[in-house]
């Protein structure tokens, strides 16, 4: 395929229930057999605004895969398989290395919050028919009105356009797309939309205070000097609720892709090669596609052979058998990382400001927003924060210990910290993981290198 320095190469789209491009499904399945391959790749993004970022994505991740495998005098017969699935990234969040018309640079903040229009655009593209809303909500925040009630109306139209749109099957194939995991989600919709605007939008901007701040700044002077009067502070949080409410949205799709839509594509697979050893990618949302495509597979499929999460914006308990604050639940995904015949790799950094800060901020404000006042809670954490948590026998390894070998078995947690760096506020090194030894990383988990 065009732009992609690796084949064989297929897509994988699905619509934002799960459904398959039917052709581009049988079209991976018929070339898998065709050619014979001993293993898959299959790569999954996590909030980027359209396909083109996505296939500019894979193809700098997979860029080093051949020479690594040449290098290794790998027997392996690897193809690949990039997932497309709608989702979004506001634009405003750096991608290290991206060109200017896939990813915003890095750059000081804006002398106010508002909506980019390249952002309204992807926004009108994720939530279909809903282009007036998002009119009022840009509207909204170039305005910035001194009125408590244009606040609560913004709250408000926020709320409508991240409800839940699905209640049918098809929404809770696998594990169910309202997981009842102690991260941004209920089953009908998260707290914080309900909780009084001024609130949360001043929690939100609080937090975007301490990103941009220096380091040895005082809270207080940080939050006067970034945000100036209290209306632009408020507004400020405003666009962070916006922006924390459709990856709520973007997430809980996520959930939906990966059991109603890959973890069928996966079981064709099995059925249809049964020696095919498949190994799995997600960052960010993609990360949690994947976990969730897991709970899909057909009793007794034992395809997959890895997995590695790359910043996985999803709770770092969801594969605890126990929650550690409540003995008698476990996690949404709770055994389904035995599901993977070998590693389960967690890629964590401490730079990545999206899920340090922002993600357990937003997922405590969701369940509990009157908790999200004081300290920092260890329910709301991320996996790309801090790894896998409370599943027993978890490896925990830095990177450099890492590249020299994985475990065979069980999940692994990395710290990637010396790589995944760069970035700037509000998602920090997210999306920093573009790097030779993330993908040397991958090959290790599949058993594909030494």
């Amino acid at each position: 395929m065009a732009g992609i320095s690796v084949e064989p190469y297929w897509e994988l789209t699905f619509d934002a229930e799960g459904d398959p491009d039917a052709g581009a499904r049988d079209a991976l399945v018929r070339g898998v057999t065709e050619r014979g391959l001993t293993d898959l790749v299959i790569f999954s993004h996590g909030w980027n605004n359209d396909r083109s970022t996505a296939t500019l994505l894979y193809d700098r991740f997979l860029a080093p895969f051949p020479a690594l495998l040449r290098d290794a005098d790998s027997p392996a017969r690897l193809g690949y398989a990039g997932v497309i699935w709608p989702s979004m990234r506001f634009t405003d969040e750096p991608i290290p290395d991206f060109p200017a018309q896939a990813a915003a640079p890095a750059a000081t903040p804006a002398p106010a919050p508002c909506l980019e229009p390249a952002t309204l655009r992807a926004l009108a593209r994720a939530f279909p028919g809903s282009e007036s809303l998002l009119d009022r909500l840009a509207e909204l925040l170039e305005q910035r009105p001194d009125d408590p009630a244009r606040l609560e109306e913004f709250a408000a139209l926020v709320r409508r356009l991240v409800a839940p749109r699905r209640t049918d099957a098809a929404a809770t194939a696998g594990p169910s797309a309202h997981d009842m995991e102690p991260d941004a989600e209920a089953a009908a919709e998260p707290v914080m939309f309900a909780d009084d605007p001024a609130r949360v939008c001043g929690r939100f901007a609080d937090a975007l205070a301490a990103m941009e701040a220096p380091p040895d700044a005082a809270p207080d002077a940080a939050g006067a000097e970034l945000f100036g009067d209290l209306g632009r502070r408020l507004w400020s949080g405003a666009l962070e609720l916006l922006r924390q409410g459709s990856y709520w949205e973007m997430k809980r799709r996520a959930g939906t892709v990966g059991g109603a839509g890959l973890g069928p594509v996966l079981g064709l697979l099995a059925e249809t090669s049964p020696e095919l050893r498949v190994h799995l990618v997600g960052h960010s949302f993609g990360g949690r596609l994947m976990a969730f495509a897991l709970g899909a597979l057909p009793e007794r499929t034992g395809c997959v052979h890895s997995l590695t999460l790359l910043q996985g914006a999803f709770s770092h308990y969801a594969f605890a058998p126990r929650l550690p604050f409540d003995a008698g639940r476990g996690g949404a995904l709770k055994g389904l990382h035995a599901k993977v015949r070998g590693p389960v790799v967690c890629c964590h950094s401490d730079h990545d400001q999206a899920l340090g800060l922002l993600y357990p901020l937003a997922s405590q404000i969701s369940r509990d927003p009157a908790s999200a006042f004081g300290p920092r809670d260890v329910r709301w954490g991320a996996m790309g924060h801090d790894g896998v948590q409370a599943v027993e026998g978890t490896t925990t390894l830095p990177l450099a210990e890492a590249l020299e070998g994985l475990p065979a078995e069980g999940c692994v947690n990395v710290d990637v910290s010396a790589v995944v760096r760069r970035g700037g506020p509000p998602s920090g090194a997210h999306s920093d993981i573009c790097h030779g030894e993330l993908a040397r990383l991958v090959l290790l988990a599949g058993r594909l290198v030494r």
